[in-house]
């Protein structure tokens, strides 16, 4: 399987970088099968910071995997999904228990119906009923040393600008 990761600078060795900013799912190294999800990625930190380049990063990722991490899947924005993104982005890292994550993305207008959800202006019913008419990306987390193990570089490219 191939994954990419959008950046301002190529990632040949991708790290744990450990921070503050509560995501999806957890400290870790994101990625994404879709190229057009990391393009997305790139123009967003390129924006951000400096320098203000849009790299892409390609890996293939060891299919060995599945025999040797703990991983789980969301195929598509369930209440687990959705309960497991809140749990996370609210700093209860649940994503410890696990080496890999796979699931949707919620970008910006995702995270509106989430945090509407988590407000109780939405029930559970709504907030899944609202993510369903949403165009959703994937993403795969590296959580753990031990998953990056499974992931190697092999190449770059960059996005030029209009």
């Amino acid at each position: 399987m191939l994954v990419y990761h959008g950046s301002n600078h190529i990632v040949e060795k991708p790290q744990i970088i450990p921070g503050s900013k509560f995501l999806d799912f957890g400290v870790g190294f994101y990625t994404t099968t879709n190229k057009k999800q990391a393009e997305r990625w790139a123009q967003k930190v390129s924006a951000r910071r400096e320098p203000k380049r849009q790299l892409i990063s390609t890996y293939e990722v060891d299919e060995n995997y599945k025999k040797s991490l703990r991983v789980i899947s969301f195929n598509v924005p369930n209440a687990e999904w959705l309960n497991f993104v809140c749990s996370c982005r609210n700093g209860r890292n649940i994503s410890l228990d696990y080496d890999m994550v796979f699931g949707p993305v919620a970008d910006d207008n995702v995270y509106s119906t989430i945090v509407l959800f988590e407000n109780g202006i939405y029930d559970e019913a709504e907030a899944l009923k609202r993510l369903k008419i949403e165009p959703l990306f994937n993403q795969v987390l590296f959580h753990t040393e031990k998953s990056l193990e499974f992931c190697r570089y092999i190449d770059f490219y960059e996005l030029t600008r209009v």
